[in-house]
């Protein structure tokens, strides 16, 4: 991907130490986990993806405040809502320029055709850049977004009309988040008469804080500071780098000798030793996110002939009933860890909290696979994310100690794991078993929970689980288009019901987040959607 344009950089922990951008007052090193698949975000569901694009090289119509759950004017200074809760009006700022590469120069500011490119791309396969750049966007989709736009409309340059089918509760928080990204029309149009479109997604163009200079995969990413930004005290980095380092030791072994600046994921026997480090920080607050096991309840899962077990209910059930619990927040998150009952976090609004875990019970586990049909010694396979995410810091252990848990039980669980990208790719298409998996809060709505992640438009996307049920669906999608909130909450309680009974997952853990950096870098602030943005940051000599 861009090798052409790769600069060599940050290659080894030697080299970048030897660099003058681990000490420059304006420069600043990310040891950021993976690499991202692409730079579209409209095409990508991950943290790691989308800080490396809509949060460095994007904005959006409406945007959350930086290290808050609350909305603030972005691209649109201000909206008005039609009294039916169906018409969204966006005025948009003027004066906005895209960025100015060797790739591209914009003639123009930013303009409503950029929001009509943007969401018509999304809304109309018909599109002739969709058509020649033919590219799926599951958190629309998975959000029903796709259904409910009817329609976008420029009212002049700096007015554009959406037009909703049903009432979204949530369309503005919706808009703030990083799929929603604005791109240049302009840029697009130029890219589709060249014949290459696939380079929206290689060499982007945004509005954004930093601008997108060079990516090596696996290696690192490269940004400089928007002079032309449109707030421009937002930017005080002059070159922003993303050295990609997927082994936590290592981060804080390069955190540690200011080979970076800030990083993320620490494991949780490193966390005392580095707040006792002078030279660092550690800021810490309880996560909005949730480590969880999906099971995907297909009859078969993709590529097997095989019939699945984990289609049955009561097998669902047994793995859920011997999975100790107790012993994983013990052994993976070391006290940095609460038991997760829910399917989204407590601190999330309309949280059920008479909902209860079945009991630990492997005895009764056994029957119920007995009752099943399930033969003891019948294998499945149970998948491990390959990298460290705020929701899990050992996917690996938490795989093994699974395994052993559910050896117990007469089920033989083989642990597959692939790198990050292929990882998701390949369980959004139903290849997954069980599968350790988890979310961090997107923007604050019980939707952004139980309807991206186990609504039926999701089951091509984030719904891992690939569970399409009915009466949970009827649920939360009367939800979503209700305005009172004591309603909403009414039904999210009841569909918070329906998925405990029908076990497509097994919730583990919400995780208190850690995010080491050294004492130099002033008003970094932890996300609560579990993103990383440089914007406002800087970096005292």
């Amino acid at each position: 991907m861009l090798k052409h344009a790769v600069i060599p950089f940050l290659v080894g922990a030697g080299l970048l130490a030897s660099t003058p951008f681990a000490q420059a007052a304006s420069n600043l090193v990310f040891c950021s986990e993976g690499s991202p698949a692409g730079f579209d975000p409209g095409q990508y569901t991950t943290g790691t993806d989308f800080d490396a694009s809509a949060e460095t090289i994007f904005n959006r119509l409406s945007q959350f405040e930086r290290g808050g759950t609350a909305v603030i004017p972005g691209l649109a200074t201000s909206w008005d809502v039609s009294d039916d809760g169906l018409t969204y009006t966006f005025h948009l700022r003027d004066g906005v320029k895209f960025h100015t590469t060797p790739y591209f120069k914009p003639t123009r500011n930013f303009n409503a055709d950029d929001v009509l490119f943007t969401f018509n791309r999304m809304l109309d396969k018909d599109m002739p850049f969709r058509k020649a750049y033919p590219t799926e966007f599951p958190y629309f989709t998975d959000m029903g977004m796709d259904k409910n736009i009817t329609k976008v409309e420029k009212l002049d340059e700096h007015t554009v009309k959406f037009t909703l089918a049903t009432v979204d509760a949530a369309f503005i928080q919706n808009l703030a988040m990083s799929f929603a990204s604005i791109q240049s029309a302009e840029y697009a149009a130029k890219l589709l008469k060249e014949g290459k479109t696939a380079d929206l997604n290689q060499k982007p163009i945004g509005t954004g804080p930093f601008v997108f200079k060079a990516y090596q995969k696996d290696s690192n990413i490269r940004f400089t500071g928007n002079k032309d930004y449109w707030k421009p005290d937002d930017v005080k980095i002059d070159n922003l780098i993303f050295a990609i380092t997927t082994d936590a030791s290592v981060r804080m072994q390069k955190l540690k000798k200011n080979e970076c600046q800030v990083t993320l994921f620490p494991r949780p026997a490193d966390i005392e030793p580095l707040k006792a480090d002078p030279n660092l920080k550690m800021p810490d607050q309880a996560g909005f996110n949730l480590g969880y096991i999906a099971y995907n309840v297909m009859d078969k899962t993709k590529g097997s002939d095989q019939p699945n077990p984990m289609a049955q209910l009561k097998v669902r059930q047994a793995l859920d009933m011997s999975v100790n619990k107790e012993q994983i927040i013990t052994s993976v998150y070391q006290g940095a860890g609460q038991l997760a009952v829910n399917a989204m976090p407590p601190t999330q609004w309309s949280y059920d909290t008479t909902i209860k875990d079945a009991p630990f019970d492997p005895e009764k586990a056994k029957q119920l696979l007995k009752e099943a049909g399930v033969k003891e010694g019948t294998e499945i396979t149970l998948w491990a994310m390959p990298v460290q995410r705020p929701y899990n810091p050992n996917a690996k252990l938490m795989a093994e100690m699974l395994q052993a848990d559910w050896a117990k039980i007469g089920i033989k669980a083989k642990i597959v794991s692939y790198e990050w990208g292929e990882y998701i790719k390949r369980s959004k298409g139903g290849e997954n078993g069980a599968m350790l998996i988890g979310w961090s809060g997107d923007n604050g709505d019980p939707d952004n929970w139980l309807g991206t992640l186990f609504g039926c438009d999701a089951v091509s996307g984030n719904n891992f689980s690939k569970w399409c049920d009915k009466p949970f669906d009827d649920l939360i999608k009367q939800a979503k288009s209700t305005s009172d909130p004591a309603k909403r909450t009414e039904l999210y309680k009841q569909a918070q019901h329906r998925l405990k009974e029908q076990v497509p997952m097994t919730p583990i853990a919400h995780s208190t987040v850690y995010q080491p950096m050294r004492t130099t870098v002033q008003d970094f602030k932890i996300s609560p959607f579990g993103l990383n943005s440089f914007y406002g940051v800087s970096v005292s000599k």
